[in-house]
């Protein structure tokens, strides 16, 4: 028998609209092969919404802040509902690359030398880059879909393209700029599915390119053998040196001088059938349906140990008399 499956999509921030499309996806993938599926649209009133519709499981279609960044993975454990995808704290981890870039270090994985810019600190980057050099990436902290991303080659445009990245969470990373392929690893499980080259008429797989067109995919990407073997070894060390779990997409760059380097883990990827995940899957032999199903069948959520917690009653409410009024 199918389960009652609630599909999170929508959402607070930039990446609704992706999110959406992501969660219409899943729908008809869900429904497709037998389950009970409810949308779930993600906004004030999302602990109401999931307690009504008394489901077994969540599929989250979320992306970017208040979607991927631990917090609705924190209502889902107090709510004890499983849930797809990764769990409270690999979740904040990965959204947020300063801290992410730290344990990628801690882990001895090669990640582009950085720093992190605070809204108030925006007019002093080209102070605070000292000789990271130029061209650099400038990025939003706590982000996804490349929004706010840009390649910045001049100092002078610096203090600006920090200012319009700290539009998007207030805090951004500035990094060396990494010449060389584009390749994005997916994990399902504890296992590489596969990886997949993106090529892009400008530099950077910047929001354009992903959604407006203009990329081009590489199936498996255009390097060795071995080279892809070490890339896919690379993505599956940092999703494991964020605790990741049940499935995840980790974009890497292998550059002209035969460096492979570590940018990001993407815990709730883009989810259609035509997203990199979906292409990646696809050439492994697994179509978007089948996809769908073996995310849902990894669904679950972080033993907290509080099952024996006693409950918590309300306080009687007691009306003190009022003060006369002198």
């Amino acid at each position: 028998m199918g389960k009652r499956v609630g599909v999170l999509m929508g959402g607070w921030g930039e990446e609704r609209e992706i999110s959406l499309k992501s969660g219409e996806a899943v729908v008809a993938a869900l429904e497709s092969r037998g389950h009970h599926v409810t949308r779930i649209f993600a906004g004030p009133g999302l602990d109401r919404a999931l307690r009504a519709a008394e489901l077994d499981v969540a599929f989250i279609a979320l992306h970017g802040r208040m979607g991927e960044d631990g917090r609705v993975q924190g209502l889902l454990e107090l709510l004890e509902l499983p849930y797809t995808g990764s769990g409270v704290l690999a979740s904040a981890l990965a959204m947020n690359k300063p801290f992410a870039k730290k344990l990628f270090r801690l882990h001895n994985l090669p990640t582009p030398q950085g720093y992190r810019v605070g809204r108030d600190d925006a007019a002093r980057a080209p102070q605070l880059h000292g000789d990271l050099g130029f061209p650099c990436v400038v990025k939003p902290a706590c982000g996804g879909s490349s929004v706010g991303l840009s390649v910045v080659r001049e100092p002078q445009e610096l203090a600006q393209a920090v200012a319009q990245a700290c539009r998007f969470g207030g805090e951004v990373l500035v990094e060396r700029f990494v010449s060389g392929r584009e390749v994005t690893v997916g994990i399902l499980g504890d296992a590489v599915l596969g990886s997949c080259e993106v090529a892009t008429p400008r530099e950077g797989f910047d929001f354009e390119a992903k959604y407006k067109g203009g990329a081009r995919y590489f199936l498996p990407p255009r390097l060795s053998a071995t080279r892809v073997a070490n890339v896919e070894a690379l993505a599956l060390a940092a999703y494991r040196a964020l605790g990741c779990r049940g499935y995840a997409r980790v974009d890497l760059l292998c550059s002209d001088t035969d460096n492979d380097v570590v940018l990001e883990v993407n815990t709730l990827p883009g989810f259609t059938p035509t997203s990199l995940l979906s292409k990646i899957a696809g050439h492994a032999g697994l179509d978007f349906p089948e996809l769908v199903e073996r995310i849902l069948a990894l669904a679950t959520r972080d033993e907290a140990g509080i099952l024996d917690a006693p409950e918590v009653t309300p306080a009687p409410v007691v009306d003190e008399p009022r003060r006369a009024v002198s």
